[in-house]
């Protein structure tokens, strides 16, 4: 069963990257925004871990001033530690790049959650496990389900956002159509205008261009406008690793194909779909475009980008938020989210 997020806050975005893609091995990670109501925790950890030390080796008589000194020194290193990691925040949020929102991750992650849910039936009626907290009161208007390839996604209007959302469902464990499409890595020709040179995913590509579902999404949106036009001022499309890719091929389509001017995607372990000339138009396109990573998932790697082609392999678009694993003594494991560079292939975040 899965959690609600808003009953375990200190686990965050991490918690429900783990278990979308149902990766037990993660350990419970902090975010960065809630990495300050944990520092008061740590220094206390600090300070009985210094004051049992010395009480064996010194006795009770030396505790006030050692009780002093360690907290002291704590303050300051873990102050610091904070403040340095909100300048850099800072910093990547001045290079002319959009904005990394850590709250709209955490919303987006649960809509991509429930597009998992097998029982249409509440999740049309939003009444499912996902369909409360950050997302109470969606309104979906048509779920696509794709019987022949297993695909499965919804469009919504999410009012509080004053978005049209658009959530793809990723690999099915049990699908070898799905399995297929992820391993089949041959590169396809994309017909998109102004576009040389661009190859894409075949697999990843047939999934959305070329089955039922991109017609029923587009259908979807284009009503969704006809009822709640005056409150939609964006659409944001999400998903999870094939889902992702799908959100990828959505996005750069309603841009493209469709004039949609205000377009934002946000994905989830998603693979690479295209070389890096594909990477460059897309970039340009749908410069509001967000990949979540994890450094314990494996999918984000693949098809593999190989460093001495750069212009024949595989690459990612910008721009990565890389999830991290991170440790204190040893004793306390947390995340912290890295937005990365604009090449799409930091090599100092999960590539």
């Amino acid at each position: 069963m899965i959690a609600n997020p808003l009953e375990d806050k200190a686990r965050g975005l991490s918690k429900m990257y783990i278990q979308i893609g149902g990766l037990r091995i993660w350990f419970a990670c902090v975010d960065p925004q809630f990495l300050s109501g944990l520092i008061p925790q740590l220094k206390m950890m600090c300070v009985v871990f210094f004051v049992i030390f010395f009480a064996e080796e010194n006795g009770t008589k030396e505790m006030v001033p050692v009780l002093a000194g360690t907290y002291c020194l704590s303050s300051f290193l873990f102050t610091w530690k904070s403040f340095s990691l909100l300048f850099a925040v800072m910093l990547k949020s001045y290079d002319g790049r959009p904005v990394y929102n850590h709250t709209l991750a955490l919303t987006l992650v649960e809509y991509t959650s429930a597009v998992y849910m097998s029982d249409l039936a509440q999740l049309f009626t939003w009444t499912c496990e996902r369909c409360n907290g950050l997302t109470k009161g969606f309104q979906v208007i048509e779920i696509i389900v794709d019987i022949e390839y297993c695909l499965q996604a919804y469009v919504g209007v999410a009012k509080d956002l004053n978005a049209i959302i658009i959530a793809f469902r990723g690999t099915q464990e049990h699908s070898i159509q799905n399995w297929i499409s992820d391993l089949f890595w041959k590169q396809l020709d994309l017909n998109y205008p102004d576009m040389p040179d661009a190859m894409v995913h075949h697999g990843f590509y047939t999934a959305y261009h070329n089955t039922t579902v991109r017609p029923a999404v587009l259908g979807a949106v284009k009503r969704a406008k006809k009822f709640y036009g005056e409150n939609i001022s964006t659409i944001m499309v999400t998903g999870h690793s094939m889902g992702g890719a799908m959100a990828a091929f959505c996005g750069l389509d309603l841009v493209v194909n469709e004039g949609e001017e205000n377009v934002q995607v946000m994905t989830f372990g998603q693979p690479r779909i295209g070389n890096a000339d594909f990477a460059s138009y897309y970039s340009l396109l749908v410069p509001n475009t967000f990949r979540i990573t994890h450094d314990h998932d494996i999918v984000p790697h693949l098809p593999p980008y190989f460093y001495y082609f750069p212009r024949k392999t595989y690459h990612h678009f910008p721009t990565e938020v890389w999830v991290r694993e991170l440790s204190v003594l040893k004793l306390v494991r947390f995340g912290v989210e890295k937005v990365c560079d604009n090449t799409g292939e930091d090599p100092t975040c999960c590539r």
